[in-house]
């Protein structure tokens, strides 16, 4: 083994976790810093290690970038037109009383597909305020099933910015990665949801904040759920077709047919038609100006833009461990431990991710270092596929201090830290666990 590309790869990133957590530097500019670290310490020539960066960048923001930004937009139209609370609303008079935690667990597991995890969680939290307040029963009964439905589809489903960026660092299909985190994420939220939310309930008691402005829109106000279910279905329904149609599967369809599902199909023909849907059946029709919706549209850009950046920058990650052969080094490193590549790519996403919080963070890392692995030996569309479920699992471990979501859930349920240690970290290390397990299992079948 080459000591120097070891030490390049150690202290890259023990550069990226210092200027992140004692520096506070922002993470676009940290991994940037990292990977030229890495390139100067691998003894690449100096104005080579510019030219990866820019091909790093631009391989991966081609994609990303729109992918992202389209996602954002579709989202906020979505959050604006009360589509999120309707959900909830109608899975909330389905289940009746005692499927609450399963409705809640669902209504996150539908409504991250479109909308950010802490966004849709601060226009949901009311509702868990209003059924504990009712109940009497401790809010956690409610909170954790829906955050754990958030946190399953924030990162383990396409067209969610994570997932989205690891695939394409990866180069694995967004269809597979859509089944399999729907394969994947449905029994992982379960166990990490409604099961453990009713054990955590019984041994922390929480009651919902003194009633301040939690007032929720009018049914009569809302979009009708058969609607918000299509719309979001819509983009989810082309990508998987796409990839069923051009697939061993479908043997029977033509050419043509394969090449118009390859277009259709496409993320970006399917999220520019969900897009436009969503903007005049949710937004024109139901009495918003163009000039109210592109200010919608145009605000969503903001965080979008951040984790586009993000993405690029693990792009140019990935590249320098490429270039620099670091990933060949590391890929024979692990064989010969024996570790295989999905255990590898979750062990790296879990300890990024508790060291420095960032779910997003981690998966772009992980997948930076896996993806320079794979350049020596690729898997096929179906394995790359679990492999990003399996760095998702890895991400989600152990929110802690460290972490925004965990603040935001200890002060919007009104914890204090123990309490949130004891429930919210807890759950995403369920969630975590769980979802590497299953992976695994999967992985024996096909």
């Amino acid at each position: 083994m080459d000591s120097t590309l070891l030490i390049a790869i150690f202290v890259g990133i023990g550069a990226l976790l210092l200027l992140i957590l004692r520096f506070k530097i922002q993470a676009f500019i940290a991994l940037l810093i990292a990977s030229i670290i890495v390139g100067i310490i691998a003894g690449m020539d100096p104005y080579k290690i510019i030219l990866t960066i820019q091909e790093g960048m631009g391989s991966t923001l081609g994609f990303v970038a729109v992918v992202v930004g389209l996602g954002a937009m579709f989202g906020a139209i979505l959050e604006h037109s009360g589509g999120a609370e309707a959900v909830a609303s109608f899975l909330l008079k389905r289940f009746k009383e005692k499927g609450t935690s399963w409705a809640l667990m669902l209504t996150g597991f539908l409504i991250a597909i479109p909308v950010f995890f802490d966004v849709a969680f601060i226009i949901l939290v009311p509702m868990i305020y209003s059924l504990q307040r009712t109940s009497k029963k401790s809010l956690l009964l409610y909170g954790i099933p829906l955050l754990a439905g958030l946190a399953v589809t924030h990162t383990f489903i396409p067209p969610t910015p994570g997932p989205v960026a690891v695939a394409d660092i990866l180069k694995a299909d967004l269809g597979w990665v859509i089944v399999f985190g729907f394969l994947v994420g449905i029994p992982t939220a379960i166990i990490s949801g409604p099961i453990f939310g009713r054990y955590i309930a019984k041994k922390i008691h929480l009651d919902a904040p003194a009633l301040l402005s939690d007032i929720e829109k009018e049914d009569s106000k809302r979009p009708s759920v058969g609607m918000i279910f299509s719309i979001i279905a819509l983009p989810i329904f082309l990508i998987v077709g796409n990839t069923f149609l051009n697939s061993d599967m479908a043997a029977w369809a033509s050419e043509d047919v394969k090449n118009w599902a390859k277009m259709i199909g496409h993320p970006f023909v399917a999220l520019i038609l969900a897009n436009l849907i969503a903007w005049y059946v949710l937004g024109i029709r139901r009495g918003n100006t163009a000039k109210t919706l592109q200010n919608i549209t145009g605000k969503s850009l903001a965080p979008a833009g951040i984790i586009i950046l993000l993405t690029g920058a693990g792009g140019v990650f990935k590249q320098m461990l490429i270039e620099t052969g670091t990933g060949t080094m590391l890929a024979d490193y692990f064989k010969e431990l024996g570790l295989g590549i999905l255990l590898v790519s979750f062990i790296i996403a879990a300890l990024v991710r508790i060291l420095q919080g960032s779910a997003t963070v981690a998966m772009i890392t992980a997948a930076g270092v896996v993806a320079s692995l794979l350049e020596t030996d690729p898997l096929g569309a179906v394995d790359t596929a679990l492999l990003v479920i399996a760095i998702a699992s890895g991400a989600t471990i152990m929110s802690h201090v460290n972490d925004s979501g965990f603040w935001l859930v200890c002060k919007y349920l009104g914890m204090t830290e123990k309490q949130t240690f004891r429930s919210f970290t807890v759950m995403t290390t369920i969630l975590a666990l769980v979802g590497i397990s299953f992976v695994a299992l999967i992985s024996v079948f096909v």
